[in-house]
């Protein structure tokens, strides 16, 4: 293993992507200094080894590299340009990596500034869920100056397999939209697939055995289907975030001028599974949504 005990990692968003992606830090050496606006997750994180920081200016003064993952751009503009953000313990070599899926104009808005201030910045997003957390497996999408993308490459793979930088700043959060692109229309695809076999009168379990070994195969066939079969909606990731971040894509289509019909229609079935409330379940519970649309068996 590389001696990485050189590098300070402070890390701030200590949520269910958070807490893991801290764990396999500490595990590949790297010292680990946390803030979070709650205290679970520091107390989860100090009995990992991690040490506490008073503010996010406190943990930049004593940080290299700064790792956020936290709600939406918002929240990031709060922790790093706030009151005690990270921009007011800015020092020489800072670099603030932000892994939050969040709106690719105000990354890029948020790096100007802190370029001000002499920090660099990546927005590096990630996609594989909380296993993929767990396990060091994530895909990170970063955007950003290329060298400082590979000065922070002993930390992607601390939790990361798959490593692409995707350009200049804001890249790596359009890569992620586009991701979450493609993951909910095709979720929405294997809720009307499932549904139309159901409704045909076909067993839908010989349907994703069948689908799943051709070309409609995926990874929500394969792993959110069999879940809508089960009933079990409880979330790997939120139908809720899923709605926050098809939000984004949307408005970057449209400043783009990107017609996105399919994105459209998924955004608008995950707000209207928000407003029955049930943003907290896992997005499989879009199948909710398609089955109530659905006309009553004969």
């Amino acid at each position: 293993m590389a001696n990485n005990s050189g590098t300070r990692i402070g890390f701030i968003g200590l949520g269910i992507m958070g807490r893991p992606m801290v764990r396999n830090l500490i595990a590949a050496g790297f010292p680990v200094t946390v803030w979070n606006r709650s205290r679970h997750g520091i107390d989860a994180c100090v009995g990992e080894g991690a040490t506490e920081a008073a503010s996010p200016c406190a943990l930049a003064e004593h940080s290299d590299i700064i790792i956020t993952i936290v709600g939406d751009s918002p929240d990031v503009e709060e922790v790093a340009l706030g009151p005690n953000g990270i921009i007011e313990g800015a020092h020489a070599g800072l670099v603030h990596v932000d892994m939050t899926t969040q709106s690719p104009e105000v990354t890029r808005r948020i790096a100007a500034s802190l370029a001000e201030a002499g920090i660099e910045m990546l927005d590096a997003p990630v996609s594989g869920g909380e296993q993929g957390a767990v396990n060091a497996t994530l895909s990170i999408m970063a955007g950003g100056k290329e060298d400082v993308f590979e000065r922070c490459r002993p930390a992607f793979e601390a939790m990361g397999k798959t490593l692409v930088y995707c350009g200049p700043s804001g890249s790596g959060q359009v890569v992620k939209l586009c991701n979450q692109v493609a993951v909910s229309v095709t979720n929405l695809a294997v809720c009307e697939a499932i549904t139309l076999c159901q409704r045909s009168g076909v067993d839908p379990r010989r349907m994703l055995e069948a689908v799943g070994a051709g070309a409609g195969a995926s990874w929500q066939l394969a792993n959110l289907g069999p879940k809508m079969l089960e009933g079990d909606f409880r979330a790997g990731f939120k139908a809720e975030h899923q709605l926050k971040d098809l939000g984004h894509a949307l408005d970057t289509a449209y400043a783009g001028g990107a017609a996105l019909p399919a994105t459209t229609i998924a955004h608008e079935l995950f707000a209207r599974l928000k407003d029955d409330g049930l943003g907290g379940e896992g997005t499989q519970a879009l199948f909710k949504v398609i089955q109530a649309m659905s006309k009553a068996q004969p």
